[in-house]
């Protein structure tokens, strides 16, 4: 029998060791020790670590790589990105726009990151970022699943034109609806734009996906309402919550209260621990509170939780390289998710658990999922996290799209190895 790739000798997230993994026709047709086949390709993956791509379900295509246009952000805050944002877009190029998303794809390829949902802002009444988006899905749809959210970033009821954009933008082929409630003129308001926008999705059998209470106040509280309506037009599973930051400054009983009706409606909750941590808490002085919701407690509670890079270079966030595993590492640390069973799903936050988030079909290792994989410079997920690991070979259906040496540095020390392999120093004996 032959294969068109056999990568040899992988270690799986799930702990098993020695594992060969066939692919032909695009898709994985054997999981099991020692094939005993051939293929056009083999790659000898040495006890490395092979999974399923990397995921990121809340990102900013549209202003992605758009750091210092037209200005930089002097103060870091999340205000001044806002301002800066509103100064860059009339000056927007659909070019522009395309060139820098697809700078963006090349280096999330080769970070191992083959799928992404965007939110692109809908209340310039060109929808010239929706153009550009729409083309640039199309363009790296042979190597990447791009999902498009209609985002008034503006306010749904607070932009004057961004009911009629929202349904325009839809109508383009926008996959997903978006919104901001907490960014309303008020509560009131930002509660009847999750029902409207609910509505819409609704009708139009698409699913939601909103940016919810970033902010450190505990009385914005719009994911209740979120929550309700997902459970009032039936829609769970297609309805998500990203960021939810004023859970971490809400008094413990009335999150008693959420996050039950939170889990009962089966929403999707994304965090996004890089920029969180970097905007809320502004106002504090000491002590300060953290830039996360409450991931710990909605495991608990059999909440679905994924992380999300949100921005990397643009208005709000000049740092960011489109490494998920970047992601995971401060997800874990602002969440104090150091139990290894919890550093393990800091590894699922960036990979099955967006996947199952974003619907992607064919996505796992499993025999029959797709043949999209990417090898490690790590023994497992934990230590792929604390390295940040080499991403050695990245694969999409059956075919290697990106490779990267393995890290590696030369000592000139007498009496020392001649080299150091970061990825070998993990511990002789522990629980892999």
């Amino acid at each position: 029998m032959t294969f068109d790739l056999l990568i040899r000798n992988a270690t799986l997230a799930d702990g098993r060791k020695n594992i060969d993994i066939a692919i032909a026709d695009g898709k994985i047709a054997a999981i099991e020790p020692a094939i005993a086949a051939s293929a056009g390709r083999e790659i000898d993956a040495g006890g490395q670590l092979v999974s399923s791509p990397f995921v990121d379900c809340h990102f900013h295509m549209d202003a992605t790589l758009s750091l210092g246009l037209p200005r930089l952000n002097a103060s870091g805050t999340l205000l001044e990105g806002i301002a800066l944002w509103g100064e860059l877009k009339p000056l927007l190029t659909q070019e522009a726009v395309v060139e820098r998303a697809l700078r963006y794809c090349d280096l999330a390829v080769s970070q191992g990151l083959l799928a992404v949902r965007t939110h692109v802002d809908i209340c310039d009444d060109r929808l010239l970022a929706v153009e550009a988006l729409l083309h640039v899905k199309k363009a790296v749809a042979p190597y990447l699943d791009l999902q498009l959210v209609a985002f008034p970033q503006d306010g749904y009821y607070r932009s004057p034109t961004a009911a009629a954009n929202l349904e325009r933008a839809l109508d383009l082929g926008v996959d997903i609806v978006g919104g901001i409630p907490h960014f309303e003129r008020t509560m009131e308001d930002g509660a009847r734009s999750v029902r409207a926008l609910c509505e819409i999705a609704a009708k139009r059998g698409l699913p939601v996906d909103l940016h919810c209470d970033e902010t450190d106040d505990p009385l914005s509280r719009h994911v209740e309402t979120l929550a309700y309506e997902t459970q009032r037009l039936g829609m769970q599973g297609r309805v998500t919550g990203s960021h939810l930051t004023s859970m971490h400054s809400m008094d413990n009983y009335y999150v008693s209260k959420l996050l039950p009706l939170i889990a009962e409606a089966d929403l999707q909750v994304v965090a996004n621990p890089l920029i969180n941590i970097m905007l809320q808490g502004r106002h504090d002085s000491y002590p300060k509170r953290r830039g996360m919701t409450r991931v710990k407690e909605m495991r608990e509670h059999g909440i679905s939780v994924s992380f999300g890079q949100d921005c990397c270079m643009d208005p709000w966030y000049s740092l960011g390289s489109g490494d998920m595993l970047d992601v995971a590492h401060m997800g874990l640390h602002v969440g104090q998710l150091s139990a290894r069973e919890a550093m393990r799903f800091c590894f699922d936050a960036v990979t099955k658990n967006p996947a199952k988030l974003m619907g992607l079909e064919g996505y796992g290792l499993e025999v029959g999922c797709n043949g999209d994989l990417v090898v490690l410079q790590a023994q497992d997920a934990i230590e792929a996290i604390r390295m940040r690991a080499t991403r050695l070979f990245v694969i999409k259906r059956g075919a290697v799209i990106s490779e990267t040496p393995a890290r590696a540095a030369r000592l000139s020390l007498e009496g020392r190895p001649g080299s150091v392999n970061p990825a070998a120093y993990a511990p002789l004996a522990n629980d892999h």
